[in-house]
């Protein structure tokens, strides 16, 4: 059967594969494989050098290139997205482009400002929804193992908690002179935004646990005074001229105490010192000098850390459960005193522990002096004066 001439537009019998879209013989329409392929590197039969130095290809080979491209066609097209990867994201996201930039509004209107009391209301719901609700806590486990948070923390009396100290140190074979500690944890609060401002205080105890002294300067230009500050164990006696030694750290001490006579010469050494500074509050500033060094040479010192803590130790474990407890009582007297009764106790808690085992939390009662005493005190007075009174306008 004689063959059909080839038409402009078409290759090999008008077949229209590389042509410029021309129907073939299955009536189907192809576009032509250059412009599918894109970045690939095509080769252009039609060109006159093709390949490596090679002329034109021959009219032959032309016929056949079309049948051979219809094919190829054929079996990359459903598989276009392993030849061409990402091809159909493109098309897909193209008119996704198009449209995602919003609309133009030059006259919106101005967002309203809510209210302050739909404000409130709303952080009042936040935190309502924020608030957990907890488990209550049970009193007190019924066997010898349980787990700890499912029950409030124990509170010992302090005889009871002395002898468990003693007997932890006996089940674990530790040092059976080791030292007793406190934690006392303070309430510094006053009226409205008052607070109590951290203090430091040093107390002698009734038993001494330590054969410890601290060193202790005296101001005084007063020659009896200084023999006596000598004869008690003053390690640094002088008047003016230790000021530049002191502020030269070529005399370092734990504490100072002066008499009020020098005390207007001491005001160069007030930022050196700071809380080392003689003062009547501290009871470092007097005429009675023996006292003065007894107390700051065998005296206990303690202050407030972290606003609300006071960490101290108070007697070792060996000694007899009687001393242990007077020694805790006197620090918490003295404590107390920093905090007028009528604002309610300075000490809210109070652990115990030794140098080895755990913090034993003490119940308070009988431990701090009583504000109803201290009323009952004062009315008493009032009504005895009172008494005084009506008698005499009698």
């Amino acid at each position: 059967m004689p063959r059909a001439p080839d038409t402009p537009g078409t290759a090999g019998g008008g077949s229209g594969g590389w042509g410029d879209g021309g129907m073939g013989n299955t009536g189907r329409r192809f576009r032509p494989l250059p412009e599918v392929l894109g970045p690939v590197r095509a080769r252009n039969f039609s060109s006159p050098s093709w390949g490596n130095g090679f002329s034109a290809a021959p009219p032959p080979f032309r016929k056949m290139a079309a049948p051979a491209g219809r094919c190829l066609w054929r079996v990359l097209a459903p598989r276009r997205g392993w030849v061409f990867p990402g091809l159909n994201q493109r098309l897909s996201a193209a008119p996704a482009l198009m449209s995602a930039v919003p609309p133009a509004r030059p006259y919106a209107a101005a967002a309203k400002t809510a209210k302050k009391g739909s404000q409130r209301t709303k952080q009042e719901e936040t935190k309502k929804k924020q608030a957990t609700r907890r488990r209550p806590l049970m009193s007190k486990p019924v066997d010898d193992v349980y787990l700890t948070w499912y029950y409030e923390r124990p509170s010992y009396d302090l005889e009871e908690a002395v002898g468990m100290l003693k007997k932890f140190q006996e089940l674990d074979f530790t040092h059976p002179q080791q030292y007793v500690y406190i934690n006392v944890f303070l309430d510094m609060a006053l009226q409205k935004k008052k607070k109590v401002d951290p203090f430091a205080s040093t107390v002698l105890l009734p038993y001494r646990f330590t054969d410890e002294t601290n060193k202790v300067l005296v101001f005084t230009e007063n020659e009896q005074e200084a023999e006596i500050a000598r004869e008690n164990g003053a390690a640094v006696v002088g008047g003016v001229e230790l000021i530049k030694w002191i502020l030269e750290d070529e005399i370092q001490v734990d504490s100072y105490v002066a008499v009020p006579a020098i005390m207007p010469k001491l005001i160069p050494l007030r930022n050196k010192l700071r809380r080392k500074y003689p003062s009547t509050k501290r009871n470092s500033l007097g005429h009675d000098i023996p006292k003065m060094l007894q107390l700051f040479r065998e005296g206990l010192e303690y202050m407030v850390e972290d606003e609300c803590v006071i960490k101290t130790r108070i007697a070792r474990l060996d000694m007899p459960t009687e001393q242990i407890i007077a020694n805790l009582q006197t620090v918490i007297n003295d404590i107390c005193t920093f905090k007028p009764l009528t604002y309610g106790p300075i000490v809210w808690r109070l652990v115990i522990r030794s140098s080895t085992s755990e913090g034993l939390l003490l119940n308070l009662d009988g431990l701090l002096p009583q504000v109803e005493k201290v009323e009952e005190e004062k009315n008493a007075e009032d009504g005895e004066q009172n008494h005084v009174q009506e008698t005499l306008s009698t």
